[in-house]
């Protein structure tokens, strides 16, 4: 999920260098979006093993 908010990170960051703002703001509000929701699901997941009682595995 990661690999995705970068992507739209990069196209946010090349649409601006070239004046196609449109572009770049739609992307990186995608890519804002997309990382709330990773960390949502990281949270998410972190309460979860907390609860179980499990370790982590290294």
């Amino acid at each position: 999920m990661l690999g995705w908010t970068l992507m739209f990170l990069v196209i946010a960051v090349i649409a601006g260098l070239f004046g196609f703002t449109g572009i770049a703001g739609a992307a990186a509000g995608i890519a804002k979006i997309i990382f709330f929701i990773f960390i949502v699901l990281l949270v998410i997941s972190l309460v979860a093993n907390a609860i179980r009682g499990k370790a982590p595995r290294a």
